[in-house]
């Protein structure tokens, strides 16, 4: 179906905000490759191509990626061609990848898979599945906050200006009848925007009294001493939100089908093990992760991190559309084009094949 002119006026807040504000789970800017790659002798290439670039976050919402490379599944579709990893620790490093042909597919968050096409022209990419869903909470001290009404006047921490969770949160501000300039952060609840990786400390410190963040960050906080107060999924419909796509440059797409649809069907697959495996697919995110970043998840971390994040190969394009909408209705009002962000045909084929319903582009698909 056709976007509606609402639909679009929606997406208007996401061109307007600065790139490094937009890396929805980010923990820096750099790339590590990972060569620990196993080929089987002698199977066939696809598509004809020797590897296959593939860019994920050190980030349990980023559980199809970690669990598809530590179990192999990606390697297993790609056959003779080889998969080769990088690590990425924010979005607009991946999308500075992508754009420069050093990645073709990646793992990534809504809103730099949405400023990245943007800023493009719609020239250089394309989500073209999902990947996980849920995963943010709300943490605040229980000692200064017992109730939602205690939030106001309180000091809490977002991510970044502008990123998933700050939007998330002013709009959920706003429904409590509180009023917050979305700049400055200042108002009847103080916003303070604080990178993810020292939100912990903060919170110890006591400067700042809660945070609305995503896994593992709001399990640190609860391991902290911090209380979960909301869970963001409570505030969508059957509890699904976007926080992880799968993109794919679009020149990639467009010559190597056939391996797109490989990484597809690797992730459908490892999404399907995850969902009938939930303690040995969390052990291997938590297995790879100690690859990847050098440091596994304490349980008391690990285990409510993972519970509250739902494994998907739905992009769940609508609610990507009411993300901005909710950004718009904060008053940030520049209007994207995201007509084409979404081409979700090899998906669908992969999903058709394996008996699964087909899934939704919202009106925002490729023609």
């Amino acid at each position: 179906m056709p976007a509606t002119p609402a639909l679009r006026r929606a997406f208007a807040v996401l061109t307007a905000l600065p790139l490094l504000a937009l890396a929805a789970c980010g923990y820096g800017s750099q790339a590590k490759d990972d060569d620990t790659v196993k080929v089987a002798a002698g199977a066939e290439k696809v598509d004809g191509l020797d590897s296959v670039r593939i860019g994920y976050f050190g980030n349990l919402t980023h559980g199809t990626a970690l669990v598809g490379n530590q179990k192999g599944f990606f390697q297993k579709e790609l056959g003779g061609t080889e998969a080769k990893y990088a690590v990425f620790n924010a979005g607009p490093s991946q999308i500075e990848a992508l754009n420069s042909g050093s990645l073709d597919i990646g793992f990534i968050g809504p809103s730099p898979a949405v400023n990245g096409y943007t800023r493009a022209g719609g020239e250089n990419l394309r989500i073209v599945g999902g990947a996980a869903s849920g995963g943010v909470k709300l943490v605040v001290d229980p000692d200064e906050v017992k109730s939602v009404a205690d939030v106001e006047g309180k000091r809490i921490a977002t991510p970044q200006l502008g990123n998933t969770q700050d939007v998330a949160f002013l709009h959920w501000a706003a429904e409590q009848g509180w009023k917050v300039d979305p700049q400055s952060g200042k108002g009847d609840v103080t916003v303070v925007r604080s990178d993810n990786k020292v939100t912990p400390d903060a919170f110890r410190s006591g400067s700042v009294d809660g945070a609305w963040v995503p896994e593992p960050t709001a399990s640190k906080l609860v391991a902290e001493g911090g209380k979960v107060l909301l869970d963001e999924a409570s505030l969508w419909p059957d509890g699904k939100f976007v926080i992880t796509n799968i993109v794919v440059r679009q020149e990639f797409l467009e010559e190597h089908p056939e391996a797109v649809e490989a990484v597809l069907k690797a992730s459908v697959e490892a999404n399907r093990w995850i969902n009938a495996h939930p303690d040995e697919a969390k052990a291997a995110a938590n297995e790879r992760l100690a690859t990847d970043t050098g440091k596994a998840l304490p349980a008391e971390v690990l285990d409510p991190a993972w519970e509250s994040i739902r494994f998907t190969d739905d992009p769940l394009a609508a609610t990507l559309a009411v993300q901005a909408d909710h950004a718009v209705e904060a008053g940030l009002l520049e209007r994207p084009d995201l007509d084409g962000i979404y081409d979700l045909t090899p998906l669908n084929k992969v999903l058709k094949a394996a008996g699964e319903p087909a899934v939704d582009d919202a009106g925002l698909g490729a023609e």
